[in-house]
């Protein structure tokens, strides 16, 4: 749910910045009728006045603006009074941070002003709009209509009359039926309760109309402002993500000036927040926590808004909002992973930078999950589909010069002799022949009476992306690092009868990753990219195996299938082993996207 932190005295422990005080240059005479008299007036009027000193440098004798906002419990007769004579006066109070006002209250000791404004900055002083107008006439002062007659209005002369001339109030109240606020946190409820500054300026002093004696005193010293409590009702600005606030920093100077007390009680302005935000105000997401826009909490629906922790499968500390991720990801997930550690990559952390690989052993938040690759220098080249990369980064294998094989590159091929800086040489043999020397090796079957040559269709099957890993009885190939001794006779695209009458199972857009001569079938990996038809074996955009049925062991299958080439595939299936197979009836061309059409065309109107 949305939070709100209680509300308290935001005056409290703070001091107001008046221009004038009284005493303030030297000792001054002023003069006052006692409360008892202007609180319970008689027919004999305001009686007699009592006259004494003010002086800013005497504790006895001090008026201070610090007595505003002092306990007005525990200090009842306190007050703060301006200089003698004085017609406009500013009290301001300035906060180190913002807040939200809900009420003001001032007392006056003196007369209350026949006009003054209270006014508020949310910029820290630098600029200033008013919360309300007080005149006794608002439409000659300030060519306002009096809210007593015009509801909403901005001027009042509720408060501006000077009877009673002591204690007599000013109210001001931010929430009212004028304004009406349903959200607490919306962008028009922050415009009017927000505050970094608040100020009162008393435009026009008035006497006390009561009935007195004749005045024998000096009348100036009569003309002051005189406040006794300034109270400022509100609560700290957390956007509903935080029920609780503690110091800023700036408010802990009040433990070094004696007024410990006063701070114990005082509105601090340092959210302690919730919902998985940051900040003073809780205005932000933590910094792991921006997958979605931070959003302030619905003061109306109580919503909490929390903030979404990042993917960042525990490799960063801190992520960022990226909009255009968040766009393109139909406003699911837009938070992009800051300094990816372990050796990790991408706006998840998700993939091993260049010369690692993912260990598929290790859980995808392990420290370990990316381990360097180990190719041998001399039997593996630099130039990859990816330049960046010196191994697969799914599957470790090493990319290895013409004749080499090996998860590391580090042996020739069978049919292959003379690892060295330039790969391997083709043996001139049958068969095979010695790796070091390149002799011929005489071909020896041993296959029992009965027995058979095993068949590829009952070869198991291997379609898990986690299972391709090396052993040390297989070896890669790749078709393209030496073409020249891969010739086979292609299947060419003809009519749409010729196409139809083949009944391909399955029809695919599909990238080469890897092939592996696995001693009694080959085995290629792909990616399956697109897929345009599919039988009973099920095929998804995914990376999976086929199965060519004409291969060699110098290297080759046919059709040629040449690693980092798209190609459109279509062959046959075999159910029972979910397999999908390549031979020489199947059409496998490179990838055109006049030819992909052209086939779409076929399967949706030609074979019908």
């Amino acid at each position: 749910r949305s939070c709100n932190p209680p509300v308290g005295n935001l005056a409290t422990g703070r001091t107001p910045v008046t221009l004038t005080t009284c005493g303030q240059n030297s000792t001054e005479l002023y003069c006052f009728y006692p409360d008892h008299n202007l609180l319970h007036q008689a027919s004999r009027g305001c009686g007699q006045p009592h006259c004494t000193k003010c002086n800013a440098n005497q504790p006895d004798n001090s008026h201070l603006p610090a007595d505003m906002t002092d306990d007005f419990f525990a200090n009842p007769v306190s007050w703060w009074q301006s200089a003698q004579g004085v017609h406009r006066e500013e009290i301001r109070l300035d906060f180190e941070t913002e807040f939200y006002l809900t009420h003001v209250i001032a007392v006056f000791k003196s007369p209350r002003p026949a006009a003054m404004v209270l006014e508020r900055s949310q910029d820290y002083g630098w600029t200033w709009r008013p919360y309300k107008y007080f005149s006794v006439n608002c439409t000659a002062t300030f060519g306002l209509q009096d809210d007593l007659i015009e509801e909403g209005s901005m001027c009042t002369s509720r408060y501006s009359d000077a009877m009673p001339c002591t204690r007599g109030e000013v109210i001001y109240r931010a929430l009212s039926p004028a304004n009406k606020i349903e959200d607490p946190y919306s962008p028009e409820a922050q415009d009017l309760l927000k505050l970094t500054n608040l100020r009162l300026l008393l435009l026009k002093r008035q006497e006390c109309p009561c009935r007195g004696l004749e005045l024998v005193e000096k009348p100036q010293r009569f003309a002051h402002y005189a406040i006794y409590d300034l109270i400022v009702r509100g609560s700290c600005f957390c956007n509903g993500h935080a029920e609780e606030c503690c110091w800023a920093l700036r408010v802990l100077a009040c433990s070094y000036l004696n007024v410990f007390s006063s701070c114990l009680w005082q509105v601090h302005g340092k959210c302690m927040c919730r919902h998985n935000t940051a900040g003073d105000h809780c205005e932000k997401c933590a910094p792991l926590y921006n997958d979605q826009p931070w959003k302030p909490g619905d003061g109306k629906t109580g919503a909490p808004n929390e903030c979404r922790k990042c993917r960042c499968h525990n490799h960063a500390d801190s992520c960022h909002f990226d909009l255009s991720v968040w766009l393109a990801s139909g406003k699911r997930s837009g938070g992009v992973c800051d300094n990816c550690k372990h050796n990790t990559e991408g706006h998840r952390c998700q993939r091993c930078k260049p010369g690692y690989y993912r260990d598929r052993g290790k859980p995808m938040s392990s420290a370990e999950v990316c381990r360097p690759c180990t190719c041998q220098p001399m039997g593996s080249v630099n130039t990859t589909f990816s330049r960046s990369w010196r191994c697969h980064p799914k599957t470790g294998f090493c990319y290895c010069k013409p004749g080499v094989a090996g998860p590391h590159c580090d042996r020739c091929l069978m049919g292959y002799w003379g690892f060295g800086e330039n790969g391997c040489r083709p043996c001139d043999c049958a068969r095979d022949c010695d790796q070091r020397t390149g002799n011929c090796n005489e071909p020896f079957f041993n296959i029992p009476i009965g027995g058979q040559i095993p068949d590829l269709l009952q070869m198991p099957t291997n379609e898990s992306e986690e299972e391709w890993k090396w052993n040390d009885h297989e070896q890669g190939f790749s078709a393209l690092r030496h073409p020249e001794k891969c010739v086979c006779k292609e299947k060419v695209l003809g009519s749409v009868t010729d196409f139809c009458q083949m009944k391909y199972a399955y029809v695919i857009k599909a990238r080469i990753l890897s092939a592996h001569d696995k001693g009694t079938h080959a085995e290629v990996v792909v990616k399956v990219k697109k897929v345009l038809k599919s039988g009973k074996v099920k095929i998804a955009r995914s990376n999976r195996s086929i199965y060519p049925e004409s291969w060699t062991n110098r290297g080759c299958t046919c059709p040629i299938l040449n690693p980092g080439t798209d190609y459109l595939i279509a062959g046959q299936e075999d159910s029972r082993t979910s397999k999908l197979l390549v031979n020489m009836n199947s059409l496998v061309k490179p990838w055109k996207a006049h030819l992909g059409k052209q086939v779409s065309d076929i399967l949706r109107i030609g074979c019908k």
